[in-house]
């Protein structure tokens, strides 16, 4: 009987011992994926953390798209950030602002100097201004959001997606609006005003809107090139001219010859009123992408 009970015994003993192995080595089990998962979570944050920021995959004519439909959301705030700039670190003025339209679509036609040129005139007037700019901006992260933002309609100048941003410009000017650009095509190195692309009349005939010359004078000693700050209290003056219309023009305007005797026109205006020695090179005729580089833009 003794003996019975001491088997018994030894048996509850060892599946005791048993069932307690089990659980312990699965608990032990347990803890090791735990710690396994833990380790991984810890490792995936670190990565994240530490890795590079990942490559801008938006493809150019995307990107293109994008700013162009987002060109001019915070105008307002442009005008008011800028304000310090042009009123108190330069000593601006204006001439013939009553020349603008205060409503009603316009295009505004300016020399090119110094960057500073665009902003002065799409900042300068009460009514909201966007500027045509060269689309290489966009390859920078802070101009890419900043300069669309606040008025640059970038236009791509190889031509191969300049359609996106005429079309744009097309239906500003549809709805009432106001769109500048340079003539030029890119700022004057030697400060004389050279020949206008065509773009500027093929834009207001489409339209139907008048040109407004816009001369700014100064600026080239405000702003030199390579400079980043304008010189401080520098004298700056914006003259507005008369408003050319496209009634001349109006039966032709598919015609090259009406695109180039109203450019030829709104240059002549522009240097009457900035008295710039004229340099006068065919500036279409030299590129092989005339209706991209015609639209004229702001250069770096």
């Amino acid at each position: 009987m003794t003996g019975h009970r001491i088997a018994v015994g030894a048996a509850a003993t060892a599946s005791v011992t048993e069932s307690v192995s089990r659980t312990v080595g699965a608990s032990v089990t347990e803890s090791v994926a735990l710690a396994r998962s833990v380790a991984l979570t810890r490792s995936e944050t670190m990565a994240r953390w530490t890795r590079p920021a990942p490559v801008d995959r938006v493809r150019p004519p995307d990107r293109l798209d994008v700013a162009v439909r987002r060109t001019g959301r915070y105008i307002p705030l442009g005008r008011v950030v800028s304000a310090p700039v042009r009123r108190g670190w330069l000593d601006v003025r204006t001439v013939g602002r009553d020349n603008v339209p205060a409503e009603g679509p316009v295009v505004l036609a300016a020399n090119h100097l110094a960057f500073i040129d665009s902003p002065l005139v799409m900042f300068g007037l009460d009514r909201p201004v966007v500027f045509l700019g060269k689309s290489e901006y966009l390859n920078n992260p802070v101009s890419r959001r900043l300069f669309p933002a606040v008025g640059m309609l970038p236009l791509d100048r190889s031509g191969r997606n300049s359609r996106i941003t005429l079309d744009r410009v097309a239906a500003i000017l549809d709805r009432g609006g106001a769109v500048g650009l340079h003539p030029e095509g890119t700022r004057s190195r030697d400060g004389r005003l050279h020949a206008g692309h065509t773009g500027v009349a093929q834009i207001a005939l489409r339209a139907g809107a008048p040109i407004v010359p816009v001369a700014l004078v100064g600026t080239a000693g405000a702003q030199p090139v390579g400079r980043l700050v304008p010189r401080f209290r520098s004298r700056i003056e914006i003259r507005y001219g008369a408003p050319i219309g496209i009634g001349p023009w109006a039966d032709n305007r598919r015609s090259a010859r009406s695109r180039r005797e109203l450019t030829d026109e709104v240059m002549t205006a522009i240097a009457a009123l900035s008295g710039q020695e004229r340099a006068d090179t065919d500036s279409d005729a030299a590129s092989p992408h005339a209706e991209a580089e015609a639209a004229g833009v702001t250069c770096g």
